[in-house]
């Protein structure tokens, strides 16, 4: 299913982003996609990454030869893989991450177990990157106020 967050309403339209589901499935199937070679992807094949599953093994593993193949095609180069986490922390709905908790406690609030663990995987996923040191957090509050975190 495809779901954007209205966070992202600013580029989605036009993907000039990688949307955080496709990242979602990124870390899924352990491929590191920059933003240089996603922007030399057509549109269709953009959407396409959008659309595709990435659920089960096989659609996982489908996915991944799909993205190395059409990575290769648009550089020339082979993308970098990454391990895949066994146990990634979007799906663990029992234990909130320091890194939400302190991106959280800096803008004035605090995210319950109860909240962390009412949300999906998808929301969850979103707001462990949003939450991550060195990366442009100007979402974060945003999508705190989407999820009904406030």
């Amino acid at each position: 299913m495809v779901h954007f967050f209205q966070f992202e309403a600013d580029f989605v339209d036009s993907l000039r982003c990688i949307p955080m589901q496709v990242r979602y499935k990124l870390d899924t199937c352990g491929i590191k996609l920059k933003l240089s070679d996603w922007n030399q992807m057509t549109q269709v094949e953009r959407e396409a990454l959008v659309e595709l599953p990435c659920t089960i093994a096989a659609e996982i593993q489908s996915y991944q030869d799909y993205l190395q193949q059409l990575i290769l095609s648009r550089t020339g180069k082979l993308p970098t893989t990454l391990p895949i986490e066994p146990e990634p922390a979007w799906l663990d709905s029992s234990t909130i991450p320091a890194s939400i908790q302190e991106k959280a406690e800096e803008i004035g609030i605090a995210v319950t177990l109860s909240q962390w663990a009412n949300l999906t995987p998808l929301q969850r996923f979103a707001l462990i990157k949003l939450s991550r040191s060195g990366h442009e957090n100007k979402n974060f509050p945003k999508a705190i106020a989407e999820f009904h975190l406030v």
